[in-house]
């Protein structure tokens, strides 16, 4: 099979084990039925910039070309960083109405182990998609709040105890950290600053995902702007990550926007 058109972020369906799919121009490709065979991908040297659709031959940070990096609220600083939040202020960073409805929703602080146990926020609706698109093995909710920059304080005050970054490379080679996490989710509450210490959860939802994928002691992370054809047997699908049989890697999320034929076998 054949077919091309943007890299988009792979669609993940919360069930045992993950099903993976991928969206390429006019075809949802669901990559677990592809295991064991074949796979290649070509780039065709283009970029679509997912905040303005339009198409250049490189696009510059998060999917953005650079004049929506800067100006896009797709781009804006509390997408990184959450405690940069302020329309709960009625203050816009970029665009109010846009940034009301991400931020003024309910968000969680959660405890995940990546690889490496780290600490992390997101929206309380796409907590699964999130935990998912990390390759998170377990994942345990520690706090629940209103809105972006309450849980943005609380990562803040966490990250002087937890990494918020994943460890991609233990996180494709299966590695855990075997903590408790119910055990540590009660040791992180002593770390909530006082005024948000009341959206501590002590009974948060923990949940225990599972991929379609083997763990590859020795990876290496390609990009198809250096390989313009990437092709081999696809051996396994982690996070946004898919890993070849002969440990080459490529991270689907951060090719988002480019323009790939796909050749599945």
């Amino acid at each position: 099979m054949q077919t091309e058109g943007p890299i988009s972020k792979m669609l993940l369906a919360y069930q045992d084990p993950i099903q993976v799919y991928a969206e390429a121009g006019a075809h949802i490709l669901h990559l677990n039925a592809h295991l064991g065979k074949a796979i290649r991908l070509e780039s065709l040297g283009l970029w679509s910039c997912k905040a303005c659709q339009g198409i250049f031959t490189s696009l510059f940070r998060m999917g953005c070309c650079k004049r929506c990096f800067f100006e896009s609220p797709l781009a804006g600083d509390s997408i990184l960083r959450p405690e940069l939040s302020t329309a709960h202020l009625g203050q816009a960073d970029r665009d109010l109405d846009y940034e009301a409805r991400y931020q003024l929703q309910p968000h969680v602080v959660y405890l995940a182990d990546s690889g490496g146990l780290k600490v992390g926020v997101t929206r309380h609706a796409q907590r699964h998609t999130r935990w998912m698109d990390q390759g998170a093995s377990r994942v345990r909710i520690i706090a629940e709040t209103t809105n972006r920059y309450e849980a943005g304080v609380i990562e803040v005050a966490l990250k002087n105890h937890y990494s918020d970054k994943t460890s991609w490379r233990h996180m494709l080679a299966g590695v855990q950290s075997g903590e408790n996490l119910a055990e540590e989710a009660l040791r992180a509450s002593k770390f909530f600053p006082e005024d948000v210490a009341h959206f501590f959860v002590p009974n948060g939802e923990e949940v225990t995902l599972t991929y379609p994928s083997v763990g590859v002691p020795k990876v290496t992370s390609v990009k198809l702007e250096a390989d313009q054809v990437l092709e081999g047997v696809l051996a396994g699908i982690r996070g946004q990550y898919l890993l070849l049989s002969d440990g080459r890697v490529i991270n689907i999320r951060a090719h988002e926007g480019a323009h790939v034929r796909w050749t599945l076998g």
